[in-house]
């Protein structure tokens, strides 16, 4: 009998003059790595609990305005952080060794690009995103957790193309 795992589902912000939905969208075979995150909680949320088929909202933050553009979903599990140990990286930790990884990533493949990007203030007015990581007062994480409820109604609403 095979194992099956329900779909989680999480926000992934980016910065979009980094790297946008768009550049996803054009990276071989519309994936890539999911690199720097440098947030124990947000590491342990990619290391943990990230499975492959998870589906992912892809935020712009940054951004004017900061706004969901998109969707994508897990196409490879945690595995250490290599940008880490490379002293030319941002990234770059010199606390973190190849044979002892502090940080983690995922792969992520591009899914759909919105036809209309969600504003931060038009998530704000919707009750049916209410408790939402991203809506908290003060929250910064990088990647974080979304109800299905919260990914349908954003996705729903996106109208993506």
């Amino acid at each position: 009998m095979a194992v099956t795992t329900k779909t989680k589902y999480w926000l992934m912000k980016t910065e979009p003059d980094v790297f946008s939905i768009d550049d996803l969208k054009a990276s071989k075979d519309g994936s890539t790595h999911w690199d720097g995150v440098r947030n124990y909680l947000a590491r342990n949320f990619m290391r943990d609990q990230m499975q492959w088929n998870d589906r992912v909202l892809v935020y712009h933050s940054n951004a004017n305005p900061s706004c969901v553009v998109g969707t994508a979903r897990i196409c490879k599990t945690a595995y250490p952080d290599f940008t880490a140990w490379d002293p030319q990286d941002p990234h770059f930790d010199p606390k973190s060794k190849a044979d002892h990884p502090t940080w983690y990533m995922v792969d992520i493949q591009f899914e759909s690009k919105f036809s209309m990007p969600l504003s931060l203030a038009q998530l704000k007015e919707m009750p049916k995103l209410e408790g939402m990581e991203l809506l908290r007062k003060g929250s910064r994480l990088s990647v974080q957790p979304v109800t299905k409820l919260q990914f349908d109604t954003i996705f729903k609403l996106g109208k993506p193309s």
